[in-house]
């Protein structure tokens, strides 16, 4: 149970790992289920957890990507994700980690206003996404990108690298946040 290095294990030839990390298992399962029916030129590995720390095992994969989803109707959410950071080494936030921040189409029922979702993500130099995953065609779409970018984060795109996406994401943002 220690700091999570995206270097501290080797990769496997034509695989990608994601780390999907959220408190709501019903949707993160439901996500990683369409992210498996996804067309993939890669052997594609999904895992799940509520939070990080990860137990240490010897057997646990490399992980390419780590997605932290943030329930907005959740303050727990927020909160679990907030703890989990502290576990992640600082060299994952060159392009290895994205926020998906989910719950956002019903405003109203929010008990976590956008703008800190959105501090936070800035906060960690790491992309935003939004996606109401309750919503099957929406999830399916997330699930679709999530996947391009797993490949891209694997080493798996030639050309690209997981740095490149990140100024890519980076730069199609809207304002700053001094701007807001």
């Amino acid at each position: 149970m220690s700091v999570l290095r995206p270097l501290d294990k080797l990769p496997s030839l034509n695989t990608a790992t994601i780390l999907l990390v959220g408190t709501e298992d019903a949707l993160l399962q439901q996500l990683a289920d369409s992210m498996l029916k996804e067309d993939c030129a890669s052997e594609l590995k999904v895992h799940l957890a509520k939070s990080l720390p990860l137990p240490s095992s010897v057997n646990r994969p490399r992980i390419d990507l780590i997605v932290f989803v943030v329930n907005l109707h959740s303050k727990y959410s927020l909160q679990n994700t907030e703890e989990s950071l502290r576990h992640v080494d600082a060299s994952f936030f060159l392009g290895k980690v994205c926020f998906l921040a989910t719950g956002a189409g019903r405003e109203s029922h929010c008990s976590i206003h956008r703008h800190t979702v959105v501090k936070l993500a800035h906060t960690y130099q790491s992309p935003l996404l939004y996606c109401d995953l309750e919503v099957e065609g929406f999830r399916a779409t997330m699930a679709q990108r999530l996947v391009r970018v797993l490949q891209i984060c694997a080493g798996h795109v030639p050309g690209v690298s997981a740095l490149n996406l990140l100024s890519l994401l980076r730069s199609s943002e809207g304002p700053s946040l001094e701007d807001l």
